[in-house]
């Protein structure tokens, strides 16, 4: 049977993030990737399957929670946008060297808006406000509670609003959109020309730790469904929501007590370049009482294959399907002793997530449009159509104290003995590939990592640093990437000149 160096489980920004890595460090090792689809990229790297965010805290409220005693603390959202630096700076330098080709392919300059009503949201974003604008990684972030200079950022969220509404918003024009379909599938291809193996239609059906070491994966095709064998001697297990059952199927104790409650996403969607072209930003508002991080509502510009369309959403509900493409049968196969009881725990302290989901799932597309018209008081609906998000699995987990817990964000499960890792969660996800992969390589490679620093801290000249600690070194690394990765292009240009137009006729 064949033993190769690395194989990774999913074709997606996980595993193409972590294998383009690996070859920089060790080039000479062989690398396959297995793909259950007859394409990579297609499940939650799919453009369509996530809002493309460059999830940096500029704009999502949910990662600067106020306090019981009114203090927003703005250390979440720096530690999001750290991460999201770490992304950009390996994207740039990939770019540098010829693995990634013209990033205008897979990313582009977007500004991200918080936008909110009524007084008490206002008097929040005020203070939000006041809380990160002097930090360096949040610097040129504005703040207004004018209507005329909100429209000329933003102009389809003012138009037929009532003008006695409290509004306010921020907005910083470093924001981007990221196509993580099209960067996943780049990063492949620079793999193949490196050497590695991208093996598409091929599920992962189990895998086993031999006593020396080295892990066997049973494969299946998905067409003819041939079964074949494959040594490796480590493993990382990035298949979204197919993460869980597979790190179960491994046999770790560290994969003990995990459990998965799948959610569905939906989102509106508009196409008519009329409405499309007035509005050039991602809008985030806050999250309804009760709705998951990942349900935060939000107003979207996005750029896929070069053509930009409007998103709103994403509307949440509930499917047992861990994938997209995956089987009503997911939630009930992942169910263990060991994690029966944290996912019971889990669900009776989130019963708000219960009831706002069933919520959800009865929603009309007219209530949709309700909720969009709080964001753009015009829409119409004939200018909309509904289309699926991609599926998300929360994670809930052991807790000490209350038996169970709703884990929001990303959870990184490795082995003991370092020779297999998976990723469990949801957002921020992609955006922070980058340096999740880092924290993997130091967890399992922990003898081999000293050796890669170098290399590493070329790919990333932050590593180990936090450039919100040094404004000037801040501002060198966001000039360098914005330079790269071709991120001064004129961001918001589309809006303002909307503006400008209808200002002129007005």
């Amino acid at each position: 049977m064949k033993t190769i160096d690395v194989a990774l489980i999913g074709g997606g920004i996980m595993s193409a993030t972590l294998g383009a890595l690996l070859q920089r460090l060790e080039p000479e090792w062989s690398i396959e990737v297995y793909e259950r689809l007859s394409r990579v990229a297609e499940e939650s790297s799919n453009p369509w399957n996530n809002a493309g965010t460059g999830h940096a805290a500029l704009c999502e409220l949910n990662y600067t929670p106020e306090g019981a005693d009114g203090t927003i603390s703005p250390a979440k959202a720096i530690e999001i946008n750290e991460q999201f630096q770490v992304s950009r700076q390996l994207w740039a330098s990939f770019v540098e060297d010829g693995v990634l080709p013209d990033p205008t392919a897979f990313i582009s300059p977007t500004p991200h808006m918080s936008f909110v009503w009524g007084e008490a949201n206002v008097d929040y974003l005020r203070r939000r406000y006041e809380a990160l604008k002097d930090e360096p990684l949040f610097e040129g972030m504005e703040f207004s509670t004018d209507a005329a200079t909100i429209r000329s950022w933003a102009p389809l969220l003012i138009p037929g609003r009532r003008k006695d509404q409290p509004i306010a918003a921020t907005r910083i024009t470093s924001g981007t959109d990221v196509d993580f379909g099209a960067l996943s599938r780049a990063l492949f291809e620079g793999m193949e020309r490196g050497g590695a193996r991208i093996r598409t239609g091929k599920k992962v059906a189990g895998l086993k730790r031999g006593k020396d070491g080295i892990w066997t994966i049973r494969l299946r095709d998905e067409v003819g469904r041939t079964p074949s064998s494959i040594r490796a001697r480590f493993v990382f297990v990035g298949a979204g929501g197919g993460a869980l059952r597979l790190l179960q199927k491994s046999g770790i104790p560290e994969a003990h007590g995990y459990g998965g409650f799948p959610i569905t996403g939906e989102w509106l969607r508009c196409d008519d370049p009329s409405i499309v072209d007035r509005h050039d930003a991602k809008v985030y508002g806050k999250a309804s009482v009760g709705a998951p991080p990942m349900s935060v509502p939000h107003l979207d510009t996005r750029v896929v294959d070069g053509s930009t369309s409007l998103l709103f959403g994403p509307y949440a509900g509930f499917s047992p399907k861990y994938l997209k493409t995956g089987s009503n049968l997911d939630l009930f196969s992942t169910i263990r002793p060991h994690n029966l009881y944290p996912m019971v725990r889990a669900g009776l302290a989130n019963l708000g997530l219960v009831k706002y989901l069933f919520g959800e799932v009865l929603s009309t597309k007219a209530k949709q449009m309700e909720t969009l018209r709080e964001f753009m008081p015009n829409a119409r609906s004939a200018d909309w159509h509904l289309v699926k998000a991609g599926q998300r699995v929360q994670v809930m987990k052991k807790d000490p104290e209350k038996g169970g817990v709703l884990q929001f964000g990303t959870e990184i499960v490795t082995g003991a003995d370092g020779t297999i890792a998976g990723l469990l969660g949801a957002s921020p996800g992609a955006s922070t590939a980058a340096p999740i992969m880092l924290t993997i390589l130091e967890r399992c490679f922990p003898d081999r990592f000293p050796a890669w620093r170098g290399e590493v801290e070329r790919l990333v000249p932050s590593f180990g640093t936090r450039l919100n600690d040094d404004r000037e070194a801040a501002r060198a690394s966001i000039a360098r990437t914005t330079r790269v990765l071709r991120l001064d292009r004129g961001a918001n240009g589309a809006a303002e000149a909307v503006t400008a137009v209808e200002a002129a006729s007005a």
